[in-house]
């Protein structure tokens, strides 16, 4: 079951056709298995990964670390939530070292994610400070090469 999701990962547009090829398994029992997956959420969604650079789009992007103080009973995870659920945040994590939570910020400007910083992260009730980082240029992302002319691979097929 273990190498359907690691196909899937690595994959999304694979059909249950090719993967049942792939592990050997029946193809309704994959799809059974996908669906399963789908509706417990251990498939949380499909998504496509955008070079918007290629596309003359202009995108920033910033790390921004942020201490809290963590709640009675809730810990850090309310003021996480309320963080997480910002449109401008892509991706929030609660980290170990000199701050609580690492937050991956986007936006069209350098001014844009200052201002999201500024005017509505660091004025949360709980937030004690953030240090931004802009990401300068992004090489690699969730295991995918970005820069250069690296061809996509196919997935071996087994028969």
């Amino acid at each position: 079951m273990k190498k359907i999701f690691e196909i899937l990962e690595k994959d999304a547009r694979v059909t249950p056709g090719q993967i049942a090829t792939m592990t050997g398994m029946s193809q309704a029992e994959v799809k059974s298995i996908i669906e399963k997956a789908e509706k417990d959420r251990t498939i949380v969604k499909y998504s496509t990964m955008i070079n918007w650079e290629k596309l003359g789009e202009e995108q920033v992007l910033a790390l921004i670390e942020v201490r809290v103080q963590p709640q009675m009973d809730v810990g850090f995870n309310a003021i996480a939530e309320r963080i997480y659920r910002f449109p401008e945040v892509r991706s929030a994590y609660l980290v170990s070292g000199g701050y609580d939570l690492a937050v991956l910020v986007s936006g069209r400007t350098m001014h844009e994610v200052a201002a999201f910083v500024t005017e509505r992260l660091a004025t949360l009730h709980g937030v004690q400070g953030t240090v931004t980082h802009f990401l300068l240029r992004r090489y690699k992302e969730d295991g995918e090469i970005l820069t250069g002319g690296e061809e996509h691979r196919r997935l071996p097929v087994t028969m």
